[in-house]
């Protein structure tokens, strides 16, 4: 089916920066069958609280932001890598989570399309003085 792999994670000051990245990879499946992605997202959860869209990017470069996200964190795709990139600017302590990929799409011949959404593993985002 599709693998999701995050990376970019890790420690940052308030007011920094840090980029994720999630590259997803078929795992199944034939060349002559239909395969896409779309929409790629990314979702976050802290500790005790729910997990929560952040970012949604379709292959037509429409996007969605949380409304705690927006004018700091920039979403963006590369179709031809199947990635999605998280550029995440002004880093607030509130902005510590987990940050998890998601990719969506559908799979199969043109008669017997099965829809996916799979889950990455997650990235840990850690934002302290």
């Amino acid at each position: 089916q599709v693998q999701l792999v995050e990376s970019g994670g890790g420690s940052a000051q308030p007011g920094g920066s840090l980029r994720l990245s999630c590259a997803a990879s078929r795992t199944s499946g034939s060349s002559g069958d239909i395969f896409v992605i779309n929409p790629m997202s990314w979702y976050r959860q802290g500790p005790g609280k729910e997990r929560d869209l952040v970012a949604r990017i379709t292959r037509d470069n429409i996007t969605n932001y949380a409304d705690s996200v927006k004018g700091r964190f920039t979403i963006s795709r590369d179709n031809t890598k199947n990635t999605v990139y998280l550029h995440m600017n002004s880093l607030k302590s509130e902005d510590t989570a987990v940050y998890i990929c998601n990719a969506e799409g559908h799979s199969g011949y043109y008669y017997e399309l099965k829809s996916f959404s799979v889950w990455g593993q997650g990235t840990q985002v850690t934002v302290s003085a």
